[in-house]
């Protein structure tokens, strides 16, 4: 209910406590969005040409389904970093629910990169569950680098009054084990099923702009906001479809 528009039965407890024990299903959740995703795509290559249209719905089912909680993430890190010069000023902006120049760039640029790596990924192999499992890996795995953060750094919102309220007291150990299970899985299988063991080295660039975000938010916040791991669900999402995408080039 946190992390998607999709209901969950009356009886749950939505305490604060269980919202923040809720944090290691994150990347399972990557799980149900990117389903769906490639559920809807599927489902649109029968009716419509296997060229633009189903990519575009594929991503409309996946924004609709998360409320495009994590897009308007990105896009408040883009306001708040691209018009702020203090830690005080970033997390203004960030917490301005209008979307200003830096976020609607940002987010136009984000979506556009992201469409044109998909219709390169999806279009070039036959549909089949290797694509399955790369749309899957990439919801699964920025979600679970998303979740590292959370371990790597405090919460920069001195008053909590924010989105991440409920996750703002970090993960244990344990927990992160949890997570970083959900969260490579789909690559995993992946793997197996194709016995491509080149798919591992797709975490270096993951960790590459981890480290950098972490840096940054560091050095500006002193730690991570809602927002924030928006923005790191997006980018490394994408940074996966262009890894995929860069394979298959260099493999042609």
């Amino acid at each position: 209910m946190f992390y998607t528009r999709l209901p969950v039965p009356k009886g749950i407890d939505h305490s604060a406590d269980t919202l923040n024990r809720s944090t290691i299903f994150f990347p399972l959740i990557g799980w149900l969005v990117g389903g769906i995703g490639i559920g809807v795509y599927w489902v649109s290559t029968i009716l419509f040409p296997p060229t633009y249209l189903p990519i575009l719905f594929s991503m409309i089912a996946t924004i609709w389904v998360t409320g495009a909680f994590h897009e308007d993430g990105f896009a408040d890190v883009c306001d708040g970093f691209g018009g702020g010069w203090t830690k005080e000023k970033i997390l203004a902006i960030m917490k301005d629910s209008r979307l200003g120049t830096y976020g609607s760039v940002g987010l136009g640029l984000l979506l556009a990169v992201k469409f044109f790596a998909l219709q390169s990924m999806l279009t070039v192999e036959a549909f089949g569950w290797p694509v399955a499992l790369k749309y899957l890996s990439a919801h699964s795995l920025s979600r679970w680098i998303a979740a590292t953060v959370i371990r790597s750094l405090p919460y920069a919102r001195e008053d909590l009054d924010a989105k991440a309220k409920p996750i703002a007291q970090g993960l244990t150990a344990g927990q992160l084990t949890i997570a970083t299970l959900f969260g490579l899985a789909p690559l995993l299988a992946l793997v197996v099923y194709t016995t491509l063991w080149i798919y591992l080295l797709f975490l270096i660039p993951l960790f590459l702009v981890r480290w950098r975000f972490i840096w940054f938010f560091r050095k500006w916040l002193g730690g991570y906001t809602g927002d924030c791991l928006g923005a790191v669900q997006q980018v490394t999402e994408v940074i996966v479809y262009l890894s995929f995408v860069s394979l298959l080039w260099v493999s042609v």
